[in-house]
């Protein structure tokens, strides 16, 4: 069962687990061990609840496939277990995160003072430079 907040849940069934070989240098270890773990979340298919679902859904990332299905691959650690919490934090916080109801941007105006101190930075910018120029006799 991994834990999103107090009343959302994911249950382990939910969540496909397989473990493959690490990609990558690393000697004998990686070539005979699969360490690596391939974490399938299907979103469609889940018992998440719909603001959850569309948030998830709508978000640009290459974690998530056409068909609607979150795919996350571990591969940093050396033993399964520690993959295999890495892949489920990851994906808690990928849920986690559409949960955050983003605050509403307001258009403000920048205070005369501001615009004041920009414009003679500006000013001063451009007498710095213009001193650069080739010396005249």
């Amino acid at each position: 069962m991994l834990v999103i907040s107090q009343s959302v849940s994911i249950p382990d069934d939910e969540i496909d687990i397989s473990y493959i070989r690490a990609q990558g240098a690393g000697g004998q270890n990686v070539n005979k061990v699969s360490s690596a773990v391939h974490l399938r979340f299907d979103i469609h298919g889940s018992s998440l609840p719909e603001f959850y679902k569309e948030r998830l859904l709508a978000l640009k990332d290459n974690r998530l496939t056409k068909e609607g299905v979150i795919v996350i691959k571990a591969q940093q650690f050396r033993t399964q277990e520690k993959n295999r919490e890495d892949a489920l934090q990851r994906l808690q916080e990928l849920v986690k995160s559409v949960a955050v109801v983003q605050k509403a941007r307001r258009v403000t105006k920048p205070t005369k003072s501001s615009q004041r101190k920009r414009m003679d930075s500006k000013t001063q910018r451009g007498k710095t430079k213009s001193l650069r120029g080739k010396v005249q006799f």
